[in-house]
């Protein structure tokens, strides 16, 4: 029987990129450099080598330089080095929203006990840029109605990984939250979803009270 580990990195291994002919738009492919596939098998297979289920946190897509650098959802190649432990020759440059999720994993007793319990993804696995800047699935309405479809089967996949069906975390109260809700009545992905401020709006509008903000995700989390 798989572990969870294997079945994410099977998902990257043959996950295909959605086609965004004529809008403008690229899409990012980390998984298909060999330093991230490298830090990518290292960082699931040490945090993930296991059956059980988790729930999950889902954000809105890759950002050029978290996970469209390292290919793990919101951790930058700080983050990955100094806390994680995994070693990696990216350039160190720091991600907001990986500096927010930080502070959380270690408010709730590091990397090991938090992953053992969660799994943080996207709404869509694959980010995307523009004129080389990140650009969210929902920013263009042709851009949304084109991966729609991408998003579902994605989602669907991800679920067998080990998802928890009765509740997830949704990581933004606007947009992704208002889409993600629409997604989740129609397809029923889990019974219950729980909107938490994004990381990188918190970072970003909120910086005095990143503490504040950290610990309403630490009581939404410990009380699942």
């Amino acid at each position: 029987m798989e572990t969870f580990a294997a079945r994410v990195l099977d998902f990257y291994a043959r996950l295909d990129l959605p086609d965004l002919t004529g809008l403008g738009v690229e899409a990012m492919a980390p998984h298909r450099d060999s330093a991230v596939r490298e830090v990518t098998n290292s960082f699931y297979g040490k945090f993930f080598a296991d059956r059980s289920p988790r729930t999950y946190l889902i954000g809105i897509n890759p950002g050029r330089f978290g996970a469209g650098t390292t290919g793990i959802p919101f951790t930058d190649p700080v983050s990955l080095e100094t806390q994680c432990g995994i070693a990696n020759a990216f350039a160190k440059r720091r991600e907001l929203s990986a500096v927010f999720i930080e502070a959380l994993i270690d408010r709730l007793g590091g990397p090991r006990r938090f992953y053992r319990s969660f799994f943080i993804t996207a709404v869509s696995p694959v980010g995307f840029t523009r004129k080389g800047r990140n650009c969210n699935y929902y920013d263009d309405p042709r851009l949304l109605r084109r991966v729609r479809p991408f998003i579902i089967d994605t989602l669907r996949t991800q679920l067998g990984f080990g998802a928890r069906r009765d509740v997830a975390i949704v990581l933004g109260t606007g947009r992704n939250y208002a889409f993600l809700s629409r997604l989740n009545l129609e397809y029923g992905f889990f019974e219950q979803l729980i909107p938490l401020e994004h990381p990188r709006f918190i970072m970003q509008y909120r910086r005095k009270k990143v503490g504040d903000y950290v610990e309403r995700y630490v009581e939404a989390l410990v009380g699942l």
